[in-house]
C-alpha cells in the first residue's frame, strides 16, 4: 500500500527532529543534575553555530552547551563575521513585549492630553529612580501611561503597592506617594501585584524602572530623562505612518 505524500513528509520531519529532541533531553538532564534540581532549565534552543545550544536557566540566565550537555559556557557569544553580539541580540528579542497580550487591566492608567502615545512601565514603589520618573512623567504631553507595580526591592513594597491599587483613585494615590511622599492609606481588595511580578519575570525584567514603548521595545536600561522618553515616543508614532 502506498503512503500518502503528507504521511511521508510527516515521518521525514519526525525523523529529522529526533536528534534535536535527544540533544535537548540530554542537555536538560545534565544541567538539572549539575544544579541538583529538576527544573533548572526554562528553554533550550539549537543555534546555527556548530553544535552549540543556548540554554535559558529558570532564573533567566543564559549559558551555552554542546549537544551532549558535557560542557557549559558562560558569557557573550560573538559572531565575528557579522560583528554581532548574539547574546545581547537574543536577550533584547526575548525582552521585547508583546504589547497586544499585555494585561493592561493590571496596570495603573494615566492619560496626558490626547493620550495618543503609549508608554508602559514596570516600577517598584520603593524605587528612587521610579520616583524621579514619576515626577518627570507629570510633564509628559499627549500620552497614556500604563504602570505595572511590582514588588522586588523591600519587604513593604507589596503592602504599599496593594494599598495604592486598592485606593479609590489609583493614579492619584500613585502620584501622592511617588511624587509627594504621601503614604497610601491601608486598603484591601483583589490586586494584581503577584501577577505583575510573574509578567515581569516572563520578560526578564530584573530592575526598575523598566520603560517600554508601544512597539514592544525597551526605552533604555533603566531611568531615562523625559526628553529622551518624549523623543522615543515620537519616533515610534512616526514609524506607524
Amino acid at each position: 500500500m502506498k503512503r500518502s505524500l503528507n504521511t511521508l513528509v510527516t515521518l521525514a520531519l519526525a525523523t529529522l527532529s529526533l536528534p534535536c529532541l535527544a540533544d535537548d533531553e540530554q542537555i536538560r538532564k545534565a544541567v538539572n543534575s549539575m544544579f541538583g534540581v529538576q527544573d533548572a532549565v526554562r528553554e533550550i534552543n539549537k543555534l546555527p553555530y556548530g553544535d552549540l545550544h543556548e540554554v535559558v536557566l529558570s532564573d533567566g540566565q543564559v549559558v551555552y552547551s554542546d549537544g551532549r550537555g558535557k560542557y557549559l559556557i558562560q558569557g557573550s557569544l560573538i559572531d565575528v563575521e557579522k560583528r554581532l553580539d548574539v547574546t545581547e541580540k537574543r536577550e533584547n528579542d526575548r525582552a521585547r513585549l508583546n504589547f497586544a497580550e499585555l494585561p493592561l487591566n493590571q496596570a495603573i492608567k494615566q492619560v496626558r492630553g490626547n493620550g495618543k502615545r503609549i508608554l508602559v512601565t514596570f516600577e517598584d514603589v520603593n524605587c528612587g529612580y521610579c520616583k524621579k520618573l514619576a515626577a518627570d512623567l507629570k510633564d509628559l504631553k499627549d500620552a497614556t501611561i500604563y504602570t505595572f507595580m511590582i514588588a522586588i526591592l523591600a519587604a513593604d513594597s507589596e503592602v504599599k503597592a496593594k494599598n495604592i491599587w486598592c485606593a479609590p483613585d489609583r493614579a492619584k494615590a500613585w502620584n501622592d506617594w511617588m511624587v509627594d511622599g504621601k503614604q497610601p492609606a491601608a486598603a484591601k481588595c483583589d490586586d494584581p501585584i503577584k501577577k505583575n511580578l510573574e509578567l515581569a519575570n516572563k520578560y526578564r525584567i530584573r530592575g526598575t524602572p523598566a520603560i517600554y514603548l508601544s512597539d514592544g521595545t525597551r526605552a533604555g536600561g533603566g531611568y531615562i530623562p523625559l526628553d529622551k522618553i518624549d523623543a522615543a515616543l515620537t519616533r515610534v508614532e512616526a514609524a506607524k505612518k
